[in-house]
């Protein structure tokens, strides 16, 4: 301990067993190569941040950073989750102009993130509707993280329906790469059947989204997915489950053998129907908001440990694809990224629950299930030495201050007030947020291949 390290920050050090207070984390480069309390050691740099909580940083499991701009988008959306305290994003295939279907389109998508990122980030790959599954292997070779499929189709090409015979063939295929799969679980034909109704009728205000995309078009999908991952073995994963029986769904199927998880967008911990009539075309995300009784079931799933993870599924559409009347005529997704560190602190304290909890569901958990742990979401000797850094307070989210493209500068908790703002963004013993603005300049951030399997 007399050897000086690089740097140490001081401060409350969050992990997901307990709170150090009085603590720091001491550097070496760019990993973790001390934890303690009290007086901390010789260092060449100490960033004082005593009296606020150093959590790990947070690893987003979900979120889209070009499907509205293609790979020009990484850039901006990795600004935002500098500033949301967001260190590792995983993001979605499903990009324009084409999605990730191969290892080559992932060879060109790894160049961009090295390029342009601000953050660290692990990718995702899908298959083509059709003649994709020899491309699986090469996918998950090249470092992957996760496969995502759909139910659900929003594009034939850049987003599609995998069919039954195809996607049970894709699940064996990719249980033998061992890794997971994420499904977007809503049934095409209840959902297109009663859109078509909706507009038969004229009914296009918000409250149809909700109504058109029903529980029922959910928990059928996941029955569909589990069933398969059953038949597979493959590693079935709810990529966004609206309602808390999705996870009892996923339970059910874990105690029959299957390896079945699911995942809670922050926005199903907070936010209901109501909003949705609120905030029209820019509440509008799939699956929808569900009733207020809900919320109450969401966090008993949480903290019973049926929920995989909390993320933001972080959907930044330009704001002029958000505010057509017709609901229907609306991109389907939210901002959530640079809202993601404070508002999960203030969901926890306003149940006076420990923001351990956040290090375990925001980090941790995350991370393990896109095999990064404990490489990323640990604050443990030998981790990355990515942190967020929160200080409490009463503070007001105001989207003008939102980092990313000037149209995309937008958020579902405008005005909101928040216990917690993020106070510091570290990256690999680096500040790439300070409280006011981000330090860090593009191509800081790297892709982060799989680790294991």
């Amino acid at each position: 301990m007399s050897t000086p390290f690089d740097c140490v920050l001081r401060g409350d050090v969050v992990t997901t067993e307990t709170i150090l207070r009085d603590g720091y984390v001491a550097l070496r480069g760019e990993i973790i190569a001390a934890i303690g309390q009290g007086e901390p050691p010789p260092a060449g740099e100490t960033l004082d941040h005593s009296g606020r909580l150093i959590l790990p940083g947070l690893v987003d499991g979900h979120m889209h950073t070009s499907s509205a701009l293609g790979w020009a988008g990484i850039e901006g959306a990795t600004r935002s989750a500098a500033a949301g305290g967001v260190t590792t994003c995983c993001d979605m295939p499903y990009d324009v102009p084409l999605p990730v279907t191969d290892a080559d389109r992932l060879a060109e998508k790894i160049g961009w993130v090295d390029r342009t990122a601000h953050v660290d980030v692990a990718l995702y790959g899908t298959i083509a509707k059709t003649g994709g599954l020899d491309a699986i292997a090469g996918l998950a070779a090249a470092g992957i993280s996760a496969f995502k499929l759909s139910t659900y189709e929003y594009d034939a090409v850049r987003f599609p329906r995998i069919d039954h015979p195809t996607m049970l063939a894709a699940f064996a295929a990719i249980a033998k790469t061992g890794l997971p799969v994420a499904i977007h679980n809503e049934d095409q034909e209840l959902v297109e059947s009663l859109t078509a109704q909706a507009r038969a009728a004229g009914q296009n205000d918000p409250i149809m989204h909700c109504r058109t995309r029903p529980p029922l078009a959910e928990t059928m999908a996941d029955l569909e997915i589990f069933e398969m991952g059953l038949a597979t073995g493959a590693h079935v994963h709810i990529a966004h489950s609206s309602l808390a029986r999705g996870f009892d769904i996923a339970q059910a199927f874990r105690a029959m053998g299957g390896q079945a998880t699911g995942e809670a967008c922050i926005q199903y911990l907070c936010m209901t129907e109501d909003d949705l009539v609120r905030l029209r075309g820019f509440g509008k995300c799939n699956p929808p908001f569900r009733s207020a009784d809900e919320i109450p079931r969401m966090w008993e799933a949480l903290l019973d440990g049926r929920i995989a993870y909390v993320s933001t599924d972080h959907a930044p559409w330009p704001r002029a694809r958000k505010t057509d009347p017709d609901i229907f005529a609306c991109a389907a997704g939210l901002t959530g990224m640079q809202s993601f560190a404070p508002l999960m602190f203030t969901l926890l304290d306003e149940r006076g629950l420990s923001p351990t909890v956040m290090a375990t569901y925001c980090a941790e958990r995350s991370a393990q299930l896109h095999g990064l742990w404990p490489k990323k979401g640990a604050i443990r000797i030998g981790s990355d030495a990515d942190f967020v850094v929160l200080e409490r307070g009463d503070f007001r989210f105001d989207q003008a201050a939102i980092v990313d493209r000037e149209d995309q500068r937008w958020s579902p908790y405008h005005g909101r007030t928040m216990r917690a703002r993020v106070a510091a963004t570290v990256l690999r013993g680096q500040v790439v947020w300070d409280g006011a603005q981000v330090l860090s300049v593009p191509g800081t951030g790297r892709f982060v291949p799989r680790q294991t399997r």
